[in-house]
C-alpha cells in the first residue's frame, strides 16, 4: 500500500472550498444575507475585520484540503482501487465523524438558532463534498 499524495488535487480542492465559502456566505450569494442576520454580523462589522478572517478561511480549506487528500489516498491504497465514489464517501464520512458533530454541539451549547447551524452543516457538507470531488477527480 501506497500513499501519496496529488498536490494538483490540493490546489483543486483548495479553489473550490473557496468558491463554496464564497457562493455560500458572500452578501449576493445563497445564504449571506441571513446568515448576516443570524450572526448579527452587520457589514461594518466584516469591513472591521479586514483580511483576518479571509486568511483564517484560506488556511483552514488548505489544511482541510491536504487531509482530505491524505484520507482519499489511504482509503484508495486500502482497497486497492479508486473509484470517485470512494473518494466523496471519504469526504461524507470526515463531514459526518467530525464536522457536522462539532459544529452541532458548540452551536446547542452556545444556544444559537437551529436555521444558524442548519446553514452552516449544509455549508460544511457542500464544502468537504465539493472538494473530495476535486480531489478525487485529480488524484
Amino acid at each position: 500500500m501506497m500513499m501519496s499524495i496529488s498536490w494538483p488535487a490540493v490546489v483543486a480542492a483548495i479553489v473550490a472550498g473557496t468558491a463554496i465559502a464564497w457562493v455560500w456566505y458572500a452578501d449576493w450569494g445563497l445564504f449571506g444575507t441571513i446568515w448576516r442576520k443570524l450572526t448579527g454580523v452587520s457589514k461594518e462589522d466584516s469591513k472591521r475585520a479586514g483580511k483576518r478572517p479571509f486568511a483564517v478561511l484560506l488556511a483552514s480549506i488548505l489544511v482541510t484540503a491536504v487531509v482530505l487528500a491524505a484520507a482519499c489516498s489511504i482509503v484508495s491504497a486500502l482497497f486497492g482501487s479508486d473509484p470517485l465514489w470512494l473518494d466523496v464517501a471519504v469526504g461524507l464520512a470526515t463531514w459526518l465523524g467530525f464536522s457536522l458533530t462539532t459544529l452541532t454541539q458548540h452551536n446547542a451549547f452556545e444556544q444559537k438558532p437551529v436555521r444558524l447551524t442548519v446553514i452552516n452543516s449544509a455549508y460544511q457538507l457542500t464544502l468537504f463534498l465539493g472538494m473530495a470531488l476535486a480531489v478525487g477527480l485529480l488524484q
